[in-house]
């Protein structure tokens, strides 16, 4: 199993964009044998400490393997709101791991 980590950052006044991109791109997971674990959208009062700047929303995500995941990524329908993702994204922090222990 892998897990990937995504700090989302959005464009300012794009959170409708955003919503948009996510009702189609979220299903799909399911559909590569993945799973949205987590989507937590942090605030300032929920913020304890940190160094960096605090994303819009965290996506934790799990796929069965790597070409599960390349497969979601790559998906057709995905592909078509796309430029949805691009109107509403500034940058995304995506961290790559595997459950340890």
């Amino acid at each position: 199993m892998l897990y990937f980590t995504q700090l989302i950052y959005i464009k300012d006044g794009q959170e409708d964009v955003f919503n948009q991109f996510e009702d189609v791109a979220i299903p799909l997971i399911a559909k590569h044998h993945g799973k949205l674990l987590l989507r937590v959208r942090p605030t300032e009062q929920t913020m304890v400490a940190g160094t960096m700047e605090r994303p819009y929303e965290i996506h934790l995500v799990s796929f069965e393997t790597e070409t599960d995941f390349l497969n979601f990524a790559n998906d057709n329908e995905r592909k078509q709101f796309l430029h949805l993702k691009e109107q509403a994204i500034r940058s995304v922090l995506l961290v790559k791991g595997a459950e340890v222990g």
